[in-house]
């Protein structure tokens, strides 16, 4: 119940469907005006990806890898009779 009364009271703060919310306004414009000159990258994507949360997107990466290897490791296994 209490939970409920927070989902509430939080509801007012969503923005109306379709607009766009005031936290990402200055953030999309960065990336785009910017993101050219700093990162030398046509692609904006590209750009957000590889240079501006690179450290991020590498971590997320490991953890897949990691994940990856961890299955074959315990699929691959064999039983020792």
């Amino acid at each position: 119940m209490f939970l409920g009364l927070i989902l509430i009271f939080a509801e007012k703060d969503i923005p109306e469907f379709g607009k766009q919310s005031v936290v990402h306004e200055n953030i999309n414009k960065t990336y785009i005006e910017e993101s050219y000159k700093k990162t030398h990258t046509k692609n904006v994507v590209t750009a957000v990806l590889a240079d501006w949360r690179s450290i991020d997107t590498f971590g997320e990466t490991m953890v897949i890898f990691v994940a990856g290897m961890a299955i074959l490791l315990i699929l691959g296994t064999k039983k020792i009779s």
